[in-house]
């Protein structure tokens, strides 16, 4: 009998992969792909909410266990996939250098933003009032990520790729069977995907498109991450992954004529030099209206648990709510309440 069956491959199911066999339990992971917001993400991963000047949630912690859990990835699968990199948050006025000092003054913020602005110019970016730096950032290329640990758990006959037919999932009170396999619980991973998913249905997982460009810009010279409207990350050899749009509405993965109208208008606003779109891709992200993650066990099958609702941050959360729902499966150890899928369960009584 195996330990965990986990049906999806993207963040969350890798990062829930990964602990289970770092505890030597026995898998089986079941994945199409079908969902590609883990494919597609931007990749960054930042403590701050530029947009308010405000910590994200349970930084520390997520920034900690992430760092270990790709460094593992890197030694065990001897790729690079993780790389540190300054996020330069570009201000637009007086007013925003200011409110950016006072956020750095709080006690839970002080570790991520610096109090130096950086006066530095970059060609063909305008910058009148600066930039504020925020520290411990990054990105993961999700690509490599995905790809190399697929091919890691195919040459151990641990990936089957195949589309999870919940039809055929037979519960037990001691285990789960699907299709000739036997397991002690089955995680499911699988993104917006969940709305295919019986056993969750009455989660308020939503979904939020995003659609990002890679660009070829030559005379565009940047060592660092740009955040102004959208992210500008540098990937070598003058090509750069800028994005994101937010489309709550479209629930589709295929690129728009509208999203790419926005991505170039903004683009526009932020560089003064040509560039060339090389690529243009989309995905939906898993979000939920709290913006906090959805993980835990089914209120009625104690077999069954999800760890989903990673939205735009699914490098820095994955690991670490993939290591809660480990602990509270085999430890007991009890989960964050502002995570866990019962506090929606709790508000229907």
């Amino acid at each position: 009998m195996l330990d965990y069956i986990i049906v999806g491959s993207g963040l969350a199911g890798i990062s829930f992969a990964e602990i289970a066999l770092k505890n030597n339990k026995s898998i089986i992971v079941i994945s199409d792909e079908s969902q590609k917001s883990s494919r597609i993400a931007g990749g960054l991963y930042n403590p701050v909410i530029l947009k308010r000047f405000s910590e994200v949630w349970n930084a520390e912690e997520q920034l900690s266990v992430m760092a270990q859990f790709y460094k593992t990835i890197e030694d065990k699968l001897q790729v690079k996939v993780n790389f540190k990199l300054p996020i330069l948050r570009k201000f637009f006025s007086v007013e925003e250098q200011n409110n950016w000092f006072a956020a750095s003054d709080k006690p839970f913020l002080s570790p991520f933003l610096s109090t130096k602005l950086v006066f530095k110019k970059y060609n063909h970016i305008d910058s009148p009032f600066d930039y504020g730096e925020v520290l411990h950032t990054g990105y993961v290329d999700t690509v490599l990520l995905l790809d190399s640990y697929h091919q890691y758990l195919r040459q151990n006959k641990l990936l089957l790729e195949q589309s999870f037919d919940h039809s055929k999932l037979i519960i037990k009170e001691d285990c789960v069977q699907y299709k000739g396999y036997e397991a002690k619980h089955i995680i499911f991973a699988e993104g917006f995907g969940l709305h295919a998913n019986p056993y969750f249905l009455d989660l308020p997982l939503d979904g939020t498109k995003g659609e990002l460009f890679i660009i070829k810009a030559p005379d565009l010279e940047l060592d660092v991450i740009v955040n102004t409207s959208m992210f500008i990350l540098p990937l070598g050899n003058s090509l750069f992954k800028v994005g994101a749009t937010y489309n709550p509405k479209d629930k589709t993965d295929a690129p728009t004529e509208e999203g790419r109208t926005e991505l170039v208008d903004r683009i526009k606003e932020i560089i003064n030099c040509d560039f060339e779109i090389v690529s243009h891709f989309a995905g939906v992200r898993p979000t939920v209206r709290d913006r906090r993650p959805l993980i835990g066990t089914h209120n009625q099958y104690e077999r069954l648990h999800l760890l989903n609702g990673l939205g735009t941050r699914g490098v820095m959360l994955g690991p670490a709510m993939a290591k809660d729902l480990y602990d509270y499966i085999e430890n007991k150890k009890p989960l964050d309440p502002t995570v866990d899928l019962h506090r929606f369960y709790k508000k229907r009584k």
